[in-house]
């Protein structure tokens, strides 16, 4: 089958450049399914990834969580799905990535995918969706009603991208709590109001004075999506006693200084959306859960997708261009690559 991967390498400075190859055809084994791949996203955790990891000699290291496709293969023990069933996951950090023409995931992590979205239009929503969710409803606890968190706010930091771009969306679609979210481009500012977010603020300016000539006297839950260290004492001081910081990035430690929450006792929440499928915990099945809710919301009009690149076809020089852009930091939404 044909796949994109990347060679082992002898020095740090190798860029490592994706190829085309060809692999054999893969084999579910059991609660597998085997899903043709007709779209598929790019993530930060692609560069990480490509950047850290090198594949022992001979072999290949597959790219890729975030797919959409057709079932063409079912293993022992799967139920709730069937050959030709239209599907969408976000896959497992500890298995071959989805940037090949076949590819196998847990049955637990996969949903339907929504009948009213392109394949591209799906393909950028599963990975950012069940870290959104996890972000508000597991780590931060918010509940999914509209009038529980009526008066309360949420600052998102660097919500332009593609977390923050489904992130607003859950929070603003299912929970009532009020949304500010920070941007420090025009371009990133407008998406933001696009998908209807009332309240921006530059995150390259102090953020309690903006909040506050805004009428809030800061916030009770922050999620921050990147360089927190850079914001950290920022975010500190204008969070409220007994608040919350979430976060996805990878701050230098020596940046985050925890003594600075006690004073607060704010609570500090890590998010990692592979936990689940990497440690196989009792409730993996959650995340395949999450991603039919939200595919729920995409069809009553709830969701928009957060795509806002195409390229095609899939194949190692697409992908490549879809790599600097992610690389640049300056993208806002999602990129996707989809057709062979």
């Amino acid at each position: 089958m044909r796949a994109i991967g990347y060679a082992g390498s002898t020095s740090p400075a190798d860029p490592r450049p994706l190829v085309d190859v060809d692999l054999p055809l893969p084999q579910p084994r059991s609660r597998d399914l085997l899903v043709r791949v007709d779209a598929l996203a790019v993530n930060p955790v692609d560069l990480k990834v490509r950047q850290r990891e090198s594949p022992p000699p001979g072999q290949w290291r597959v790219l890729g969580w975030d797919a959409t496709g057709r079932v063409d293969g079912v293993g022992d023990g799967v139920e709730g799905f069937q050959l030709g069933d239209r599907v969408w996951y976000a896959g497992a950090l500890d298995r071959p990535g989805c940037n090949s023409e076949w590819h196998l995931v847990d049955e637990r992590l996969v949903a339907l995918a929504p009948r009213n979205l392109s394949d591209a239009e799906a393909a950028a929503l599963p990975l950012t969706s069940i870290t959104a969710w996890e972000l508000l409803f597991d780590r931060l606890k918010l509940r999914p009603e509209s009038t529980a968190h009526q008066g309360e706010v949420l600052l998102v930091v660097g919500a332009a991208g593609g977390v923050g771009s489904i992130l607003i969306q859950l929070a603003m679609a299912l929970t009532g709590i009020t949304v500010v979210a920070t941007a420090s481009r025009p371009e990133s500012e407008r998406w933001l109001r696009e998908l209807g977010v009332s309240w921006v603020i530059n995150h390259g300016q102090p953020l309690l004075p903006q909040l506050q000539a805004l009428g809030f006297d800061g916030a009770g839950r922050v999620v921050s999506l990147t360089h927190t260290a850079q914001h950290f004492d920022a975010l500190v001081e204008l969070l409220h006693p007994q608040g919350a910081l979430a976060l996805i990035d990878d701050p230098d430690p020596a940046a985050i200084n925890v003594l600075a929450l006690k004073r607060k006792s704010l609570s500090l929440h890590w998010e990692l959306m592979f936990t689940r499928s990497l440690y196989g915990t009792p409730d993996m099945a959650q995340q395949g859960r999450i991603l039919q809710q939200v595919s729920q919301l995409v069809e009553q009009g709830l969701i928009r997708t957060t795509l806002q690149r195409q390229l095609a076809p899939i194949a190692a020089a697409t992908l490549e261009e879809a790599h600097a852009l992610q690389r640049s930091q300056r993208m806002v939404g999602k990129v996707v690559v989809a057709g062979w």
